[in-house]
């Protein structure tokens, strides 16, 4: 056995595993890079391996990170099968189609510039023909059920608590000389105690563990319960009449924020009359998924009588028009909008006519990756450039880190130490270079023995 990260290596994002074996090769992931435009670039680049090798995809989650790249896979030859829980087999027909939606989009805003320049047009990373391709290639597998997906090769999947349908891979692999080995792949993990999903599941035993970082170095900040944190930011923007402008993630994020504000409506006497705008297309249909596998909800979510997807005040706004309409009107309201980092979407409209006004807050609930809108935003821009002019940053802009869906050093730690027998070697991915060598020295000094992952480079000797 032989594995290569191909993304999520020395950064976060763009996971991609390729795992060789004598009967098979495969991938856990196959996600697209996001963050700054030198890493946007790596899109494009051919992949490291050829695409028509593969004879299956095991895919964790339905982030973009995790699964945009796979009808790029398709497009250059991937005809095998790609694994996933109900609830990711149904949000990836909805994230993809968005991905090649943009693709396509920003390709006519691309091909338009480079013609004027002479240059020759390019094509879209992929399109929604090769979306559909990819999605006819999904095949379900419920968690804790066994697949042999090859020769020698099984896995199964185990509830990550990251997002709705998130997974981790358990993977056997037999192997001829010395018998069976496993390699535990964490996925994303989510935090403890949070709502709507269950918490991350325990592993008892591995050879080897590839566990993601994202968080490695820092603890969230708990004192103050993310609902009342929350509440304290709507009372402070709404009481000056501003609005308060939220970038959120339309996967899980997003649904978050609406399972808290239904109960902040219902619990708080002094909750302003105001508007709930979720403007967000993706997250609209996202939301549909949710009401459908109330089954993996957690106990909490599942002993509620209202609907906490659904509630009074709640205005959900899918179309151009209707999206318009939320700028044009003045007084307090709280708006809800894509993309999550401000990279793209609806959000840079909302910032475009609010980021200056002073009434106003900017409020980042997850996390910003460098070189991003949302980052520059948060480590303190006066003034930013976007959509061709220059605005003051006037309004407030403030952070709650205790909405991450990522687990924090400390529940990480808490992860790998449930083990009854500590792994072989424990690979780091999914993390920022300090962090991962913060998070590495962590570990070591409680025993494990670690290795950070490079891109492209094998990781067993």
């Amino acid at each position: 056995m032989q594995i290569t990260s191909h993304g999520a290596a020395g950064f976060v994002t763009g996971s991609c595993h390729l795992v060789d074996t004598a009967s098979s090769r495969l991938l856990i992931d196959c996600g697209m890079y996001q963050g700054s435009k030198s890493l946007n670039r790596l899109n494009y680049e051919p992949f490291d391996f050829d695409p028509k090798s593969f004879d299956f995809v095991i895919n964790t989650h339905g982030h973009i990170d995790h699964c945009g790249l796979l009808p790029k896979l398709v497009k250059h030859g991937f005809s095998g099968t790609i694994y996933a829980s109900p609830p990711t087999a149904d949000l990836l027909p909805i994230m993809l189609a968005d991905s090649a939606y943009i693709q396509e989009k920003d390709t006519e805003h691309e091909n338009r510039r480079r013609l004027r320049k002479g240059l020759v047009p390019r094509e879209p990373l992929y399109t929604e023909e090769d979306v559909d391709k990819t999605v006819s290639l999904i095949q379900v597998i419920n968690y804790n059920e066994s697949m042999q997906a090859a020769p020698g090769v099984t896995f199964r999947l185990r509830d990550a608590g990251h997002v709705i349908g998130s997974s981790i891979v358990e993977l056997f692999i037999e192997n001829e000389d010395s018998g069976e080995t496993k390699t535990v792949f964490s996925g994303d993990l989510g935090q403890w105690d949070v709502p709507i999903i269950e918490d991350p599941t325990f592993i008892w035993n591995s050879d080897y563990v590839f566990i993601e970082s994202t968080y490695g170095d820092r603890v969230h900040q708990k004192n103050l319960p993310r609902k009342e944190e929350l509440f304290e930011h709507i009372l402070r923007t709404c009481g000056r009449g501003g609005k308060l402008l939220i970038p959120c993630f339309a996967l899980e994020r997003t649904q978050e924020l609406l399972y808290v504000l239904s109960a902040l409506k219902n619990e708080e006497p002094n909750f302003p009359p105001v508007s709930i705008y979720l403007d967000s297309p993706l997250a609209i249909k996202i939301t549909e998924v949710f009401k459908k596998h109330p089954d993996i909800y957690d106990e909490e979510a599942r002993a509620r009588t209202d609907q906490p997807f659904d509630f009074p005040g709640l205005i959900c706004t899918p179309s151009v028009d209707e999206s318009r309409r939320v700028n044009q009107m003045d007084g307090p309201a709280i708006v809800i909008a894509g993309s999550g980092m401000c990279t793209a979407g609806r959000i840079r409209h909302h910032l475009k006519h609010g980021i200056w006004d002073p009434r106003n807050t900017v409020l980042f609930v997850g996390y910003q990756a460098p070189g991003t809108l949302g980052r520059i935003l948060l480590d303190g821009a006066e003034e930013i450039k976007m959509m061709g002019s220059e605005f003051a940053v006037k309004a407030e802009i403030a952070k709650i880190s205790s909405f991450s869906a990522h687990a924090d050093k400390d529940e990480l730690t808490n992860w790998l130490t449930s083990f009854k027998e500590k792994p072989k070697t424990v690979f780091l991915i999914h993390g920022e270079p300090d962090t991962l060598e913060t998070f590495s020295a962590s570990l070591n000094s409680l025993g494990f023995t670690t290795k950070i992952a490079a891109k492209g480079i094998p990781l067993f000797d």
